[in-house]
């Protein structure tokens, strides 16, 4: 997860870059560099690996200067090597660039650029940019009217810090969308441009975060703030506590509500390294998942708890679908009480944050016993998890602070649908159209979630609505049942609301008997393959009273006309919906708990990590 930091003003940039990039580690990346002005032209040093690399490298090549930026990489485009790392430079040496988020139509800027000459010195989408910048400095004079008309080339969210040594004097910054955010902080002739926040504390306690679509021009004398069609900007600066872990929660109230903001970045991440756009392949090397093995597979349980459980109903749809390979679902504490039926030709697939859940490694230990692959879907690398399995697929969200997980439930459905399509891949049962087709899907994943996050407001409004219930069903069919069954688990894990998830063709089955004035009823129907079906549902509890909250996709006027409360989201392939459908009812969970003062972060009774049984 990509890290930056800026500086400009009377010191040596070098050491205050590299102190602020240290407070970023907990980030993730594999590579790592830094650009500083010196005498009037621009030095970079990069290298792949572990900040210390960078230090050292740093150390034998030293460089010294008053203004300068720094960047921690999670390769996207490209190899995580020195080659590929950032800060990129132009063609010229007269503009640096670093960069979080995905170029989404950087094929097509690199055609344009090529054909006009530009040579490209790396395998990464970051690089077009630099390269439109530079262009347009040729021509315009300013580096911020050049880096505007390069940025409203670009398609995707990001996070963008240039500098050009023909301007010695400032800072360019940007953000658009929510692939990263940009903070500016103010000191005493001097200013400062992280990512995130802790990487300034130290410095300063006064600040701005950027909001999606500004730019900010930053110089010693402190900040311009322009839209990116060139309207100045009104501005006020926050003053922030000395509490680290204030720092990490940046502009939210809680480690949770930062979370769910995060999954831009995470899916961001999570598609990184792993999806070749260009020829409609997907990448899990550490899996070790060959052809033979692939076609060897007879059947995949995949195993695990809460949340991750959710996650897996999920995987078990796609991978059936795309990979046409049976699947069983278990929760992983119930697994190996059932003998199940597994052999040499199955693979017991585990999902955990931790990768330390009792229950998970218990049931990963009885699929060795008889004989399975083990593989493991995990966010934390040299968990328990990991190392029992003979491969493994990391989510790339980072920490994840609060107890009741978010990111670490929609990196999982990225990362099984990316795996149903290696696997369909290596067994042949795509076409290559089909393949493509699947992949290329992969690309819009972050920007359907900021769009759903873009709404936050709209849901807040549904939570005041909600806030004194007491009880609450949670409605859903075909592949998005696990959305109903994780946003009902969201309500009761941090707000303390009785909800219950249910298959909605269930309903009739019991469940329609709770139906009244009195509960509401969540139900989850975009435009899928079972959208009638949940229609049907709508007016069933409609006719009982019910208060009806449905999640449903952006412009259906039907369920505009029939709910009480919609939580719009965009439209998206069936098989993608899962993770779009979750983040409304995440906001839901979170707001209604804020709304009623409860600790969100640390709910009573949980624990994030259950290593007993």
């Amino acid at each position: 997860m990509c890290g930056i930091v800026g500086y400009i003003g009377p010191r040596d940039a070098t050491p205050i870059i590299l102190n602020g990039l240290k407070r970023l580690e907990y980030r993730g990346y594999d590579s790592a560099g830094i650009a500083v002005l010196v005498n009037s032209h621009i030095e970079v040093r990069r290298d792949a690996g572990k900040l210390g690399n960078l230090v050292t490298l740093v150390e034998d090549q030293p460089l010294s200067g008053k203004l300068g930026i720094g960047h921690t990489r999670w390769a996207t485009h490209g190899e995580p090597n020195a080659r590929n790392a950032h800060p990129h430079m132009g063609a010229t040496g007269d503009v640096v660039l670093v960069h979080n988020g995905i170029v989404e139509n950087y094929l097509e800027l690199r055609d344009e650029l090529q054909a006009e000459g530009v040579q490209f010195n790396s395998d990464t989408d970051t690089e077009v940019i630099v390269h439109l910048v530079e262009r347009y400095l040729s021509q315009d004079g300013s580096i911020e009217g050049a880096a505007r008309k390069a940025l409203n080339h670009l398609h995707g969210h990001h996070g963008i810090v240039l500098f050009s040594a023909k301007h010695p004097d400032r800072i360019v910054a940007a953000r658009i969308g929510n692939a990263g955010g940009v903070v500016v902080g103010f000191g005493e002739n001097e200013m400062f441009i992280a990512s995130d926040l802790p990487a300034i504390l130290e410095h300063t306690r006064k600040v701005v975060f950027l909001e999606s679509g500004q730019m900010a021009a930053v110089s010693r004398e402190g900040l311009q703030l322009s839209d990116l069609k060139g309207k100045e900007l009104e501005f006020k600066a926050e003053n922030v506590s000395w509490d680290p872990i204030a720092a990490e929660k940046g502009e939210y109230r809680h480690f949770m509500q930062k979370e769910i903001h995060e999954q831009v970045r995470s899916l961001t991440d999570t598609i990184a390294g792993r999806v070749d756009f260009e020829n409609g392949r997907i990448m899990l090397p550490d899996l070790k998942l060959t052809p033979e093995l692939a076609k060897r597979i007879q059947k995949i349980f995949i195993i695990a708890c809460g949340t991750a459980g959710y996650a897996g109903l999920v995987g078990k749809t796609l991978i059936e679908r795309i990979a046409r390979i049976p699947v069983e679902f278990d929760i992983a504490s119930e697994f190996r009480y059932r003998d199940p039926l597994v052999d040499e030709n199955s693979v017991v697939l585990a999902i955990s944050q931790s990768g330390e859940t009792a229950d998970t490694l218990a049931a990963l230990a009885e699929g060795k016993k008889r004989g399975a692959t083990l593989w493991a879907n995990i966010n934390t690398i040299g968990s328990q998890a990991m190392r029992m399995s003979d491969g493994f697929v990391s989510m790339q969200t980072g920490p994840e602070i609060g107890v009741a997980s978010t990111k670490a439930y929609t990196a999982p459905l990225v990362d099984l649908y990316m795996l149903a399509i290696l696997l369909a891949d290596l067994r042949g049962t795509l076409s290559e159209k089909e393949r493509r087709d699947l992949v290329a899907e992969i690309a819009h994943v972050p920007g359907w979630v900021s769009k759903c996050l873009e709404r936050e407001k709209e849901v807040e409004q549904v939570a005041h609505a909600l806030k004194d219930i007491s009880h609450c069903l949670y409605l859903g069919r075909g592949i998005n049942t696990a959305t109903a069954y994780e946003g009902a688990l969201k309500l009761k894990e941090i707000s303390y609301i009785h909800a219950e998830g249910y298959p909605a063709g269930e309903m009739k089955h019991g469940p329609i008997a709770l139906i009244d004035k009195e509960l509401p009823v969540v139900v989850v129907a975009p435009r899928d393959p079972w959208y009638e079906k949940m229609i049907s549902q709508i007016e069933q509890a409609k006719a009982r009273g019910g208060r009806v909250i449905a999640v449903a996709t952006e412009g259906d006027q039907l369920i505009g006309k029939l709910a009480d409360h919609v939580l719009w989201v965009p439209e998206t392939p069936w098989m993608l919906g899962p993770v779009v459908t979750v983040i409304p009812l995440q906001m839901l969970a979170y707001h209604i708990a804020s709304l009623r003062g409860l600790d969100v972060d640390q709910p009573r009774n949980l624990a994030k990590s259950v290593t007993v049984e």
